[in-house]
């Protein structure tokens, strides 16, 4: 993903939430690079106060952070709040929660209310993939 920003990308942001500091800025330093404005957020109580002060065009969040359904219940009130804004979650989990990012019909994953869910380790191809589905960017 470290291909020069094209002018789709440019000013778009996206709201990144994971527990794990590492990967936080892994993929922060990913998206910065590509010509996204990233913001980070290391719980869900920190995502919901970050989206109160500005709302992000994209939220990428972590399935399992200070409980197990966290990234659940975000995406939930990302939904609720603004069902145009797309959701992606990355969970390292997905075998053991029966998540897939080969469901590709929003009945067969309806329950998660992910627009697209990823599996740990995101590969920078697939996440480049699904933004750009997901922004047209």
């Amino acid at each position: 993903m470290s291909a020069p920003p094209d002018d789709a990308r440019i000013g778009r942001s996206i709201l990144v939430v994971d527990d794990d500091p590492d990967f936080l800025m892994q993929l922060v330093l990913q998206l910065r690079a590509a010509g996204f404005e990233p913001a980070s957020a290391a719980s869900r109580e920190e995502a919901e106060a970050s989206l109160a002060r500005r709302w992000p065009d994209l939220v990428i969040t972590d399935l399992s952070m200070e409980s197990p359904d966290a990234g659940f219940l975000l995406c939930q009130r990302v939904k609720e709040r603004r069902p145009a804004t797309p959701v992606v979650i990355v969970t390292a989990v997905a075998y053991e929660t029966a998540l897939s990012s080969q469901a590709k019909l929003r009945d067969e994953r309806g329950w998660a209310k992910a627009d697209a869910i990823l599996s740990k380790p995101v590969r920078a191809e697939e996440l480049k993939r699904q933004l750009g589905r997901l922004l047209g960017a």
